[in-house]
This record gives C-alpha cells, sequence and structure tokens, in this order.
C-alpha cells in the first residue's frame, strides 16, 4: 500500500500520525482514501476547486511533483509525501 507522510502541520486530522497507508492507483485516489480513515484531512490538502491548495506540493518516491498531480499513477509500494511551502515575511 502506498504511504502519506505527513507533515506536523497537517497531522490534526491524523491525531498526529506521521504516515498513513492508503490504497489508490492515482494520487487523488490516494487522498480519497486517507480523507475516508482521516476526516478534514482532503480540505488541508485540496482546494474548491478541486486542484491542491497552492501552498500545497506532493513527492513521489522523493521527486517532487511538478503539473498537474492529482492523476499522477501511484504503486502499492510508493511513498507519497505532502510538502508545504512555508511564507514568511
Amino acid at each position: 500500500m502506498p504511504i502519506f507522510r505527513v507533515p506536523p502541520p497537517f497531522r490534526g486530522p491524523t491525531h498526529g500520525a506521521e504516515e498513513v497507508e492508503v490504497t489508490g492507483a492515482n494520487l487523488r485516489a490516494c487522498i480519497d482514501a486517507a480523507e475516508a480513515l482521516h476526516p478534514g484531512l482532503r480540505a488541508l490538502l485540496i482546494s474548491a476547486t478541486g486542484e491542491p491548495h497552492r501552498f500545497v506540493r506532493f513527492a513521489l518516491n522523493g521527486t517532487v511533483l511538478q503539473g498537474p498531480v492529482l492523476d499522477r499513477t501511484v504503486a502499492p509500494d510508493d511513498v507519497l509525501d505532502i510538502l508545504s511551502s512555508i511564507a514568511g515575511g
């Protein structure tokens, strides 16, 4: 099963869990599976338009995904990282 690694800013819905095992053939399905286990996680990742929030990125096996990412194929042994941009000022 693919594994989502969840950074601290997104761990509220996971009750502190650093990793979540999910099932899914693509990133969108994996997010849906994570939402089923941890309600509220999707809202932190995906905007009302159905696209990732502008401050959220995903990495697949250590490579940051670019372009349309939600339909990216995911294999059972893949590791997905949720990356959050940090702004300062």
